[in-house]
């Protein structure tokens, strides 16, 4: 064999034992939605290896202080990206990160931020610290090795809005909003400067609502805290950012309809499997990840609809 053959296959050696970087798996492009403020847009989709988990909405907002980053992504791969998508804006340094909820395509870039404090609130740092590994497996098992090397970060810092409801980063005002109903603890975060709303998986926006730890009542609630902040743009924590209340309208929408859907049938004493597959009315079968969200509600909720029906 020549030298210049054995050179090649060095180099065809290394480059397959070389582990793949966060850009092999995510191409993050951060988009400018207000002054200082990005977004970096999920898939509409569910988890699958296409994707690599990055369906949920993250964000950043560059202050005077430093940069303020709202949730991490799927993995730590996603929020390598995160932090050079981020570089290419400015060159502050990340001062702080907040977790809307514990949900795992929101917290699982956390070990890319582990040099940074990482706020949450109390509910969400204990169910990461008590679920969060086993969220983690169950991701990889759902996108592949985009997963690699990524662990469940328990968030270092504790916030209580009631105590502290506003933080200033700068000249930026961030009032602190806790919530419930998506998931056991929802945070929610309005910029007073710009009027932008991150409103976490409260909001939805052309996507049909993942319920698994859903409280509908207090969900409906948390809308209409939403729409009592009177934000300018909102972030929903899936879908396109908007400048109006139609995010809001349809996620409070849709969830009036599922409800009112399950507690028909278990009036009538439809079975689960025979709701699971009714047809969908067109407005509802035209959201994403439709009708697998749908069939994923009727697991979950409809089994206590049907219980309280028959009691």
């Amino acid at each position: 064999m020549s030298a210049r053959c054995i050179v090649l296959l060095c180099l065809w050696l290394l480059c397959a034992i070389t582990p793949a970087g966060a850009n092999d798996y995510y191409d993050l492009v951060p988009q400018r939605i207000a002054p200082d403020t990005y977004v970096f847009l999920g898939a509409l989709e569910a988890f699958d290896f296409d994707n690599h988990g990055a369906v949920a909405n993250s964000g950043f907002i560059v202050t005077e202080q430093g940069v303020v980053v709202i949730d991490t992504g799927p993995s730590r791969l996603y929020g390598e990206a995160m932090r050079a998508a981020i570089a290419h804006v400015t060159d502050r340094p990340v001062v702080r990160v907040y977790i809307t909820h514990a949900h795992a395509d929101h917290f699982l870039g956390n070990n890319a931020f582990a040099d940074v404090p990482i706020a949450a609130l109390p509910a969400t740092a204990r169910t990461i610290r008590s679920a969060g590994e086993a969220m983690a497996r169950h991701l990889y098992d759902r996108v592949g090795a985009a997963m690699r090397g990524t662990s469940a970060v328990v968030p270092d810092e504790i916030i209580m809005p009631d105590m502290e409801p506003v933080v200033d980063y700068g000249d930026h005002r961030l009032e602190l909003i806790a919530t419930a109903g998506h998931s056991p603890a929802d945070l929610m975060i309005l910029d007073r400067r710009t009027g932008v709303l991150f409103a976490g998986d409260v909001v939805f926006h052309d996507r049909a609502p993942a319920t698994p730890h859903g409280d509908i009542a207090g969900w409906q609630q948390a809308l209409a805290g939403a729409a009592r902040t009177g934000f300018r743009i909102v972030v929903p924590g899936h879908g396109p950012v908007a400048s109006d209340d139609t995010p809001l309208e349809q996620t409070g929408a849709y969830l009036r309809w599922l409800v009112e859907r399950l507690q028909a049938g278990a009036a009538r004493g439809d079975s689960a499997a025979e709701l699971m597959f009714e047809a969908l009315p067109p407005r509802w079968a035209a959201l994403a990840v439709q009708p697998a969200e749908y069939r994923r509600s009727v697991t979950y909720l409809y089994p206590a609809l049907e219980k309280a029906t028959l009691e």
